[in-house]
């Protein structure tokens, strides 16, 4: 059987104004778009003034920041409880992280990345921060233990893969890659973790890696 998994689409926003804010924000953001979060907009989804909404954040950017941060902190919180898991086997541990992260994936969208990309190009560089910050310190750490654990090939280097690995899904859903194959950055980010896993796992470790990707 599968592992249970935390809800990777759990939100670690505070139970505050401000942390409502994000969440609903959130919601509009991967609902509507970055043109269609507006602060008029937010404020009636939210049923408060607009002052009320500046209150705590400056504008639309503020609050998108916030989100990415938010963001990466759900993730690092969500991906430690798989890690520091006794009962999870590797094969496992591996498949609860690229779980947490790729339903994160799940909720954007190729029009979202190339709006950020033309319009907010700040908010789009945040977003490449969030993963230069997360996937040396979750992947590098997961391919060091699989390396001790005689999980992953001999003779790979870690925090290079690990740093392969961050170059791969910045292309990976760079908004002309996912519009020139039509893909999702979820689809995107699937096909990847088959080709980089299938190179760097031995080939027992990528058995039981694609066993319970299936459901095995």
């Amino acid at each position: 059987m599968r592992p249970d998994l935390p809800d990777a689409a759990a939100f670690d926003a505070e139970d505050t104004v401000a942390g409502r804010i994000l969440r609903v924000a959130r919601a509009r953001l991967f609902a509507d778009g970055y043109a269609g979060l507006t602060m008029d907009a937010l404020a009636h989804d939210l049923g408060m003034s607009k002052k009320t909404l500046y209150a705590h954040y400056a504008g639309k950017e503020a609050i998108v920041t916030a989100i990415i941060a938010v963001t990466g902190a759900t993730i690092r919180r969500l991906t430690a409880a798989i890690l520091s898991d006794p009962e999870l086997s590797y094969a496992r541990r591996l498949h609860g992280v690229m779980a947490i992260v790729g339903r994160q994936f799940a909720t954007t969208t190729p029009a979202l990345m190339r709006e950020l990309q033309r319009f907010a190009p700040g908010l789009y560089a945040e977003l490449d921060g969030l993963r230069r910050r997360n996937i040396p310190l979750v992947i590098g750490g997961l391919l060091r233990a699989g390396l001790d654990q005689g999980q992953i090939k001999p003779g790979i280097d870690p925090d290079f893969a690990a740093e392969f690995w961050l170059q791969s899904v910045n292309g990976l859903v760079h908004p002309d890659m996912l519009e020139r194959f039509g893909h999702t950055p979820r689809q995107a980010f699937e096909k990847g973790i088959d080709l980089f896993f299938r190179a760097v796992l031995t080939e027992a470790a990528y058995a039981d890696f694609a066993g319970t990707r299936n459901g095995a």
